[in-house]
Order: structure tokens, then sequence, then C-alpha cells
């Protein structure tokens, strides 16, 4: 199964990177694969210090921020117990993890982590169909490279809809938040 998630790293400077991930997961989240593309300054953490975090979360405008490259400065962090890592303390559940392999044959690398740690900061409050849309359109603007420019602004139109109908302040600013990132 894939798991929408944000995972944290540790920059050579000793910043933390935040970036949005889909990682293929165990039932019991002890082990999971992350497939981040080989020019990313995650895969360069995860490949330099081997560990990083996984966080649950249903802050989707955290989502939108990470995934447009606007690094959410406010994103309040404690370090991590068992690995070189920060923990986001506006997450749900955080898993602290090694990486036990990398297989770097393709133009998106495979890490395979073990959970070397977890906790639970928070209750899920759980996803609203705004919710779910803003990941999508996160996911969507992920992929401006790759994918028709057309399915992009169709796909766009009809996740706006969804967020117009059923959202809440912050899907809403998390939907312009994408928007413009797409739209420019």
């Amino acid at each position: 199964m894939i798991l929408e998630a944000l995972v944290t790293t540790i920059n050579e400077d000793g910043s933390t990177n935040i970036s949005p991930m889909g990682p293929t997961v165990t039932a019991d989240l002890s082990q999971f694969v992350l497939r981040p593309f080989d020019t990313s300054t995650t895969f360069a953490n995860l490949k330099r210090t081997k560990s990083g975090v996984m966080h649950v979360t249903d802050d989707v405008l955290m989502f939108a921020r990470s995934a447009i490259g606007d690094k959410p400065t406010e994103a309040r962090t404690k370090d991590a117990e068992n690995v070189e890592g920060k923990v986001l303390l506006d997450a749900c559940r955080y898993y602290e993890f090694r990486v036990e392999f990398i297989d770097e044959t393709g133009s998106r690398m495979s890490l395979n982590c073990r959970t070397v740690g977890s906790g639970r900061l928070r209750d899920f409050w759980g996803f609203n169909r705004a919710k779910h849309a803003v990941i999508e359109a996160a996911i969507l603007a992920t992929r401006l490279d790759f994918l028709p420019r057309g399915e992009i602004e169709e796909s766009m139109v009809r996740l706006q809809t969804i967020v117009d109908k059923t959202a809440g302040p912050q899907e809403i600013e998390a939907m312009k938040l994408i928007s413009n990132y797409v739209n420019t």
C-alpha cells in the first residue's frame, strides 16, 4: 500500500528538509520503500545520512508547501531520538527510520527502510474531500515536468471544484498556493 506522508531529512548545513513522499509501506509500518528521484535533495540527504523521519499527518497545508518547494520555515520540530533527524511536532504520528539498502538503477531510486522508533503526537483528524483534493493537487504539482499540461489543468479544475464545495480555511489556503504554483 502507498501512504502519502512527509519525510524529513537533514541537509548538509544542518537545516531540515521536508518532502512529501508516497512510500510503499507494510501494514505495521515497520518497513517501507521510498522512491525519490535521483536529483532530489531528499535522496542526497538519505544517501549521505542513511536516516530520516516519516510523518503521517492530516495537515494538507504542510503537504502543499513542501510539494511546491515553499518549505514551511515555521514548522515546529524536535530532535529524533534514534536517528539523525527531525520530528514535525504538528504531525499525528512519526516513524524514525534507517535506510538499509539503496537501489540506484533507475531514474527513481529505491530505498528500503526499517523503522527504528516511532511516536504519536496527536489524533488524526481525518480527511474530508477537500483534503483529498489538495493531496492530489500537490502530487500533480510535483509532476509538472513530465505530465501533459492539459491533463494537469483539467485535473486542477476538477479538484478546485471539490475544494470550493467542502474546504475549510487550511484547504483553501493550500489549494491557492498549489494553483498559483501550477499556473506560473
